[in-house]
Formats: C-alpha cells, structure tokens, sequence
C-alpha cells in the first residue's frame, strides 16, 4: 500500500482559527518526499483560470493526489474540524497555473460552497504579489489577518461565510494551486463544472488566437 502524501496528523492536530472566520493555515500539508512528483505530473495549464479536471491532462502521481484528497480519510479529517457533516456534499477540484493582471480581487466565495481547500504547488516563492491575504474586510487589501506565500504543500482552508474575505496583490505568472470544495448539492456541482468547462473553452480559444 503506498504511503499517504497527506499530513493528515498535522492537520488534526492545527487548531481551527476562528476569528473572524473560521481558518486553518498548514504548511507542509503534503508529504516533503511526494511533491516532485506531483509537480511533475501536473497538469500543464498555460492560461489564467481555474480549470476542471476534465478539461486537463495529467500524470499519475497527481491522479493519486486527486484520490487521497476525495478519499474518506480526509472528509472525515475536514468533518472533525469544522464540525460538519460533509457525507452527502459533493466534492469539485479545479486547478489554476497562471496569475493574469485581473486575478486576486477580493471576495468570499460563491454561497454554494461550503469548505474551501487551497494547496499550493510552487516550489518556491519571493514574489511580492500572489501571496494570499486572510482579510477583515471586503474594501482593503491591507487589512490583512495573514498572508500566506503560495509555496509547495502549503493548505488554506476556511468556512465560507458572508465574511470569509481573501485575495492577493498583482502577480502575473505561473501560480499554481489546486481548489478543492465541498459544495452544497449535485445540482450545484453539474452547473459549477459546466460553467468551469465552457469558460476553459473560450481561454483555449483566445488563447490560440493570440
């Protein structure tokens, strides 16, 4: 049996930050020794966006990645910490590899998503911009609760709620982060994925056209 790539002991054991949402900030959420691999084997995305896992091809270290995370060891994991039951909630992962001008303005997250998982995949990180920021509110940049260089293995988790604010300053290039969330039924998910794919069709297209 291969070895988790998951610190699922370091997470149970991360306390759940719940002021003024609820959050959890993890380096090292992923093994040290399985993330060449999976870097190896990500998918190899050009275009600013987030795109689904059908929309892209990758390898097979990444598709055992994908496993574990929608395994029930980790529902499980998030269903402890979060106090939830997430037994019936679909999963969505989509994965984004490059930063355009337009990315990081700050938001919540759409009402249909109830847990939000980022795991970024970029081995090093001295940029400025790009740096997620936990934040207070919905207007300033800097009013920030904490930032978090998007460096490989490290997870940001939190609650969706009306206030769970996030964003980053400008960067623009490759930045990788896989986006995984429980969302709120199959309904929700059928029409996430179906906008996600038509949106990867057109920046497929503009991007050939450039």
């Amino acid at each position: 049996m291969a070895a988790s790539m998951l610190n699922l002991r370091a997470f149970s054991a991360t306390p759940l930050q719940r002021e003024p949402f609820d959050y959890l900030v993890l380096p090292g959420f992923i093994e040290p020794q399985a993330r060449a691999a999976i870097n190896a084997d990500y998918p190899q995305v050009d275009r600013p966006g987030s795109f689904p896992l059908s929309e892209v091809k990758y390898g097979p270290e990444f598709a055992r990645l994908i496993e574990e995370l929608r395994g029930p060891e980790v529902r499980a994991a998030f269903e402890e910490k979060f106090g939830l039951s997430l037994k019936s909630r679909p999963t969505m992962i989509t994965v984004r590899g490059r930063c355009c001008e337009k990315d990081g303005n700050i938001h919540t997250d759409s009402l249909s998503k109830l847990i939000t998982v980022l795991i970024y995949m970029n081995p090093a990180w001295e940029e400025p911009g790009g740096r997620l920021r936990l934040l207070r509110s919905a207007d300033n940049l800097d009013d920030v609760i904490t930032e978090i260089p998007p460096e490989e293995g490290t997870l940001v988790t939190f609650r969706r709620s009306d206030n769970s604010y996030h964003g980053h300053k400008p960067f623009i290039g490759p930045r990788r982060v896989i986006q995984h969330n429980w969302v709120a039924s199959a309904r929700v998910l059928r029409y996430e994925t179906a906008r996600h794919r038509v949106s990867a069709f057109f920046k497929r297209a503009l991007h050939k056209a450039s």
